[in-house]
């Protein structure tokens, strides 16, 4: 089933209910017709029983100018085992990034690159005003020509992310840029903790809109870049974060409901 939404570059919510006939796995994807590797969002979503209905909150706080919502079966090819009981389009509240104006430019330009990542040549690619510097190239290899699993790697010195593009093509639009507000966080608290970034980031994430369940699955992408972080240290780091993210979109709806 796939259903056309005039989304205009707007931001908005989904909310959605689906009841299964029998048990299944739904499959929910929001995408760019006009391009491929496009994905605004990748979900599913189990039911467990005949008739069961479950309720869904897709939030865009980006999109493109076109955009469809693809609901399947993942196990059938056909519509017939699931029905869209609502759907509803809500505005999204604009976004409350607390952050410096240097930081919200190049947050703005993450995610207009983001949103291109899928479909562009590799390069070079520079903000509006020459601030920021994106490098994206095949893959990401070492001083002997290795390919790093890194998908995103910050210069030391300067705003220049080398970014690859053989790792991004395969992630949402949301995963790319959690990836690049953890790169820049590198850059602008000059810090090398990788912890340290992670939660700027992902904080500058969650308040821009983004989910949190794409939030959750961009930090084991994350974390898999790091290879030498084993063991103990990495679970963590991988329980901070977690627990970061937990504790402040609790928050952020405490917030919201008071």
């Amino acid at each position: 089933m796939i259903i056309p939404i005039p989304t205009n570059k707007k931001r908005f919510v989904i909310h959605l209910r689906i009841r299964a006939h029998r048990a299944m796995e739904l499959g929910i994807q929001a995408y760019d017709p006009r391009y491929p590797h496009t994905y605004y969002l990748r979900r599913k979503a189990r039911f467990l029983n005949p008739s069961q209905q479950r309720d869904f909150e897709l939030k865009f706080p980006v999109s493109s100018k076109k955009m469809e919502l693809f609901l399947f079966d993942k196990n059938a090819v056909h519509d017939q085992h699931f029905s869209v009981i609502s759907f509803k389009v809500a505005e999204m509240e604009p976004a409350l990034v607390w952050a410096s104006e240097s930081q919200h430019r190049f947050l703005k330009f993450a995610i207009e690159f983001a949103q291109k990542a899928g479909h562009t040549p590799t390069g070079f690619y520079d903000s509006q005003n020459q601030e920021f510097l994106f490098h994206y190239v095949a893959s990401i290899t070492d001083p002997l020509g290795k390919e790093l699993i890194t998908p995103a790697r910050t210069h030391r010195l300067m705003p220049r992310v080398q970014i690859s593009k053989r790792l991004f093509v395969g992630y949402s639009i949301p995963i790319r840029v959690a990836i690049l507000a953890h790169e820049g966080c590198h850059w602008f608290l000059n810090t090398r903790s990788q912890t340290t970034a992670d939660v700027c980031g992902i904080k500058q994430y969650l308040d821009y809109g983004f989910p949190k369940i794409e939030a959750v699955y961009a930090m084991t992408k994350i974390f898999g870049s790091y290879p030498q972080l084993i063991g103990q240290a990495q679970l963590e780091r991988t329980r901070e974060v977690l627990d970061f993210i937990e504790s402040y979109t609790h928050e952020k709806e405490s917030i919201r409901y008071t």
